[in-house]
């Protein structure tokens, strides 16, 4: 692995495009509702939770994503097509890991595929920001 072949800009926004991804796939156009009700979560409950800490640690564990990911693809092969085929691999991998934990809680297979669902999409677009941004 060579760290000169990381663009950390790219880290930066494919950490940042985690958001993007996020709220739209956990908005109510999509799979908010659906999530709300299989987490047993109500809009009350999620307006008074404390947003600094969850987009605070969001943040955190998404650079940490793009930094791995990045390491990954760190090699002057590295293009689009690969970066977004091993972010899609390391997003099934998460994906096969939250339905594990899921399975154990009980959680219902829709859920599984909505936070697996956001895993494989939100890695495949980081991977794809890394590889074509080299």
């Amino acid at each position: 692995m060579n760290f000169q072949l990381i663009n950390w800009l790219a880290v930066v926004v494919a950490a940042l495009s985690a958001f993007l991804v996020g709220g739209i796939w956990y908005s109510p156009a999509l799979f908010a509702n659906a999530w709300m009700a299989d987490n047993k979560l109500t809009s009350a409950e999620l307006q008074a939770s404390n947003k600094g800490r969850a987009f605070g640690f969001t943040a955190f564990f998404s650079i940490i994503m793009a930094v791995n990911l990045a390491m990954f693809l760190a090699d002057a092969k590295t293009d689009l097509a690969w970066g977004a085929t091993a972010g899609f691999l390391a997003g099934i991998w998460t994906f096969c890991a939250i339905a594990i934990h899921s399975l154990f809680e009980l959680k219902s297979w829709r859920l599984i595929f909505i936070n697996g669902g956001y895993s494989v999409v939100s890695l495949t677009l980081m991977g794809l920001i890394l590889g074509a941004w080299r």
